[in-house]
């Protein structure tokens, strides 16, 4: 947590060199813009206003009710991009969505990668120098290699020779950003493993890749142990779905106990998850056969 909260402090100082008009960065070449490419800005919502060459226009509603509930929860996890247009003033580049949601939440700032004239080879070569570091979590490295794709126009072919790494390498740190935001940010905190989260994204259904890895965390499974329970669920059979015996009440067990003395013999209920059921009375040769059977007829006549 400590991490999250050193990049927020990070993110208002630059916001606050950002809004100061004797220093207004407009190139890479300025003083201070080393500070901004390839950083993580606090920029105030009212600042931003989106690209009018969208693509999408349309937005599906219920889907973005569900962003804004988990940005609610959450926060955003994946900062927008945004071009520098003047003074205080950017245009959105990438992150329309989240951007969307956050005015829902009420939120008044956003996280935002800034880009600025000419700052091409500076992005580059700070997300590049980023990806190197030891220290980043997979899902920053996976958001780095999202980066140097969409921003730089780079195919994973082109970024991996660009970073000295394998296409697969680079695939597999992408897929993680498939994950829903509460397990991304389990890997952040440190609470989940590459192998666990790599594991997970097998598992389609939100709702269904969260229970796993809460089950993760409550049994501390092991990376093969999430692959056994994962191969589980794929196949319908988890833990919570086996067939859980119902639970006897005491006055039925009672009754039970007072059946077998009748019949002097350990008398069987089983019972159904609907209340049904079945009472079975074992004998243990055809002489205590026809014993049971006497005491039943006997008590059919009375």
């Amino acid at each position: 947590m400590a991490k999250a909260s050193k990049k927020k402090a990070l993110g208002r100082g630059l916001s606050a060199l950002l809004k100061d008009p004797d220093n207004d960065i407009q190139s890479a070449k300025d003083k201070n813009a080393d500070k901004v490419v390839g950083s993580i800005v606090e920029l105030e919502l009212e600042s931003i206003e989106v690209n009018p060459f969208q693509p999408r226009s349309s937005f599906n509603e219920e889907a973005l009710e569900e962003l804004a509930s988990s940005i609610r929860e959450l926060g955003v996890i994946q900062p927008i991009t945004v071009r520098k247009l003047d003074f205080n003033k950017y245009q959105l580049v990438s992150g329309e969505r989240r951007f969307r949601a956050s005015k829902l939440v009420g939120l008044e700032t956003i996280p935002a990668y800034i880009r600025i004239a000419n700052d091409q080879e500076s992005l580059e070569m700070a997300l590049v120098e980023n990806i190197q570091r030891q220290d980043l979590d997979p899902i920053e490295i996976a958001l780095s290699y999202q980066r140097l794709i969409d921003e730089i126009d780079l195919t994973q072919e082109e970024l991996s020779d660009r970073i000295g790494k394998n296409r697969s390498t680079i695939a597999n740190y992408l897929r993680l950003l498939k994950l829903d935001p509460i397990v991304q940010t389990g890997m952040r905190d440190g609470i989940l493993s590459m192998g666990h989260g790599r594991t997970l994204i097998a598992i389609e259904d939100e709702n269904s890749q969260i229970e796993v890895y809460q089950e993760i965390i409550k049994n501390k499974l092991s990376v093969r142990e999430t692959e056994k329970l994962v191969k589980q669920v794929l196949s319908g059979k988890t833990r919570q779905n086996k067939t859980k015996k119902p639970i006897v009440s005491d006055e039925k067990q009672k009754a039970i106990k007072s059946i077998s003395s009748a019949f002097g013999t350990k008398v069987e209920m089983k019972l159904s998850k609907k209340g049904n059921g079945k009472l079975i009375i074992p004998f243990s040769s055809d002489e205590d056969f026809n014993r049971i059977q006497q005491l039943i007829e006997e008590n059919l006549h009375d």
